[in-house]
């Protein structure tokens, strides 16, 4: 008989067992090509999340938290450092460009920021607007593409923002009940633009006037005061200088961008590798299926094997369709696995991008997806080899025996 035939008639016959261990498989691996695509995603992120910006300049305190504030909308400022503070840099012969922000306020949860919208062709080049144009005048907010998605917010929509990064306020409606000292009430945004999908936490934005910030909290008489600065420095031989400057005055740090956010992709890769652990263990329990349901199978046909080898199969035969038997399921499980991961990635990518701002790249194979492969496969054979030598090894002549 055909090898090939006589592993897909063995298959059939243990229907219900090949199609358990299948699933079993395809199940761990699946969920293995997610997270190795969320893991390439998070790190593709953070590396382009603060483009040419090499240098931040904020107030003391935690680098990595300078960093995530002012790039990523997440967590909280250091604190506020003087407006003047941004004109210095600007004259600075170490500056290509440079750009003042402000945080502080947001609209149903999604953070309000201050910034100049020159910002958007040195970041993004010729990116055109998905709708309407940038802001110019007091009041005009252009908001990221996720904020418009998901919160159906048009052009021409008017709202009041709320004090505080994570406040959810109901907009648009003065008929709704809210917190007097968490709103402001009496200042109302409108809607001029939507921006294209970017693929940065600049999608999960609503963004203004620097001057906005001190409007609405009647900071026009007193000494202004921005969260940071992002620069683009004219040479990166000069960043160091201006890094020392800068550090040299009170209550004011400079912060290396790629710098920081290595360190936060450290403490991301910490978790992502405990995270392969448990997954490796679901791996090794998929495989113990796969050893369990090989045994039982090759159990149940001892006689086959007896046969074999009285009608004169050659060992290498044998052995290569036992194994063969236990690779096919593993590679169906494989296969299926990693077709339902990435359709799985294409799913939930929109609604994973608008709640966390992690953009997943479905129809790309991921960094490590080879090494699932060859693993799966490897530990697959592994599983099959036990169970196939023990029963050859069985004399033949026994099996036929009362």
């Amino acid at each position: 008989m055909n090898g090939w035939k006589y592993i897909c008639n063995n298959l059939r016959y243990r229907s219900f067992l090949s199609a358990l261990t299948v699933f079993a498989v395809m199940i761990t691996v699946a969920l293995f090509v997610l997270l190795l695509m969320s893991k390439d995603s998070v790190e593709h992120g953070a590396q382009k999340g603060y483009g040419p910006f090499e240098l931040v300049i904020g107030a003391d305190g935690s680098d990595s938290q300078l960093i995530l504030n002012t790039f990523y909308r997440v967590g909280v400022p250091t604190g506020n450092i003087p407006l003047e503070l941004l004109s210095i840099i600007e004259k600075s012969e170490y500056t290509d460009e440079a750009f003042g922000m402000t945080t502080g306020d947001n609209y149903n949860g999604y953070p309000i920021v201050g910034i100049s919208p020159a910002y958007f062709a040195t970041r993004y080049e010729n990116r055109h607007l998905e709708e309407g144009h940038l802001y110019a005048a007091l009041g005009e907010v252009t908001i990221g593409y996720a904020v418009a998605k998901e919160l159906g917010v048009q052009v021409g929509d008017q709202f009041i923002g709320a004090h505080g990064l994570v406040e959810h306020v109901d907009l648009d409606h003065e008929s709704h009940e809210q917190d007097v000292e968490d709103t402001h009430n009496s200042f109302h945004y409108k809607v001029v633009g939507i921006l294209p999908k970017l693929n940065t936490a600049d999608d999960r934005t609503v963004f203004t006037r620097l001057e906005n910030a001190w409007a609405i909290h009647n900071d026009e008489d007193s000494t202004k005061e921005i969260t940071s600065i992002i620069v683009k420095p004219a040479s990166l031989v000069g960043i160091q200088s201006m890094k020392q400057q800068i550090d040299a005055m009170d209550n004011v740090q400079a912060v290396y961008s790629s710098k920081a956010v290595a360190d936060v992709l450290n403490v991301v890769d910490t978790g992502s590798q405990l995270l392969m652990i448990v997954m490796s263990i679901c791996v090794l329990l998929a495989m113990a299926a796969l050893l369990l349901a090989l045994t039982a199978s090759i159990q149940e046909r001892k006689r086959d094997v007896g046969l074999l080898r009285l009608i004169g199969k050659s060992k290498v035969y044998i052995l290569s369709t036992l194994i063969a038997e236990g690779l096919a399921l593993a590679v169906i499980g494989l296969v299926a696995g990693i077709v339902l991961g990435h359709i799985a990635g294409a799913v939930i990518s929109d609604s994973l991008f608008i709640q966390t701002g992690v953009q997943l790249q479905a129809f790309q194979i991921a960094t490590y997806e080879w090494l699932l492969v060859v693993v799966t496969l490897s530990l697959a054979i592994l599983a099959s080899l036990g169970p196939t030598l023990k029963v050859y090894r069985t004399d033949a002549l026994t099996l036929f025996r009362n």
